[in-house]
């Protein structure tokens, strides 16, 4: 039996512990990453394909005649052809649930970096403005508590649950916004919080925070109209996917102080091109992070556990995780 993982480098950099895998009884062949020109010459033979983000199309999955099971190292499976894997009878599986309290660390770290201006005053400090102070504090960034504010949760899967629960701990309302087309309805439990229309979710956010998928409704979703809406003293946060949000319009929102900051971890193309317009800024308010809210250590372990158990699923030798 023979395994070959398309693109470790893309889950590990020397620091997670494969021995789940390299124990089974079967050869293991790692790449660290795979150009499009060699995906067909590396899974010709396999009777099973590990990918991230590695695209596997149908040609390719026609090309492999031995394949019978193909492993996202992910939850998207967007880069794989379903159809043309069903078609062959390939099972696909894939690894949800692992990198909850990583991405709702990060989305807190990016919120409390903002509201008390951190950029600002670490920079302040290291200008020798503190040592040049008369008093024993420097109040030059005033700032205000996230407690009595209101977050607003666009996409109420387990993981804007899982925000929604961090922000009630600092002492925040929450605001679940509604999906296209659906009325407002009580959901359980984050202290019986109701879905809003998306516009008064925008008009009365302090915070807003993006946790939906990206697709042909939501592309865009924070447009220029969007963030017109918003406070002027608002921020906003993208762990999601980049294309929710028109880059142009956020960056000409920054620049002219009609938002009060954004914190992003996702653009619409990764890696990003040097001309995307958010990376031109060097702003205060503006924190942009490289996609790494769901990589914790532990995160990026549970992940290898979970594709783990996907693979013993394949070969027979457990059920699926």
């Amino acid at each position: 039996m023979k395994i070959v993982f398309l693109d470790r480098e893309s889950l590990d950099r020397g620091d997670l512990d494969f021995s789940g895998l390299d124990g089974l009884d079967a050869e293991v062949r790692y790449h660290a990453s795979t150009p499009p020109e060699l995906v067909a010459e590396r899974i010709m033979d396999a009777q099973i394909v590990v990918t991230n983000k590695v695209v596997l199309d149908r040609g390719l999955i026609d090309g492999a005649r031995r394949l019978t099971a193909i492993c996202v190292a992910a939850t998207g499976t967007n880069n794989v052809d379903l159809q043309a894997a069903a078609d062959r009878g390939i099972h696909v599986s894939n690894v949800t649930g692992y990198a909850t309290a990583s991405v709702v660390q990060h989305v807190f770290a990016l919120i409390t970096s903002l509201q008390v201006r951190l950029l600002q005053q670490v920079r302040a400090v290291r200008r020798g403005d503190w040592t040049r102070a008369t008093q024993f504090c420097l109040l030059d960034y005033p700032f205000h508590e996230l407690a009595g504010k209101t977050l607003g949760i666009v996409g109420y899967g387990e993981l804007g649950r899982a925000v929604a629960r961090a922000a009630q701990a600092f002492g925040m309302q929450v605001m679940i916004s509604q999906r296209p087309g659906a009325a407002a309805v009580a959901v359980e439990p984050v202290a019986a919080v109701r879905r809003y229309p998306l516009e008064q979710v925008l008009r009365n956010a302090d915070v807003l925070s993006l946790h939906c998928p990206l697709a042909p409704n939501t592309q865009h979703l924070v447009d220029r109209h969007a963030l017109a809406l918003m406070k002027p003293g608002a921020l906003l946060i993208n762990t999601a996917r980049g294309g929710l949000v028109d880059e142009q319009a956020l960056a000409e929102a920054l620049r002219h102080g009609r938002l009060g900051g954004a914190g992003l971890d996702v653009l619409s193309r990764e890696p990003p091109e040097q001309d995307n317009p958010l990376l031109s800024l060097d702003l205060p308010n503006l924190i942009v992070t490289p996609h790494i809210a769901w990589a914790s250590i532990e995160a990026r372990q549970r992940l290898l556990s979970k594709l783990i158990s996907n693979i013993k699923c394949a070969l027979g030798l457990s059920s699926r995780a």
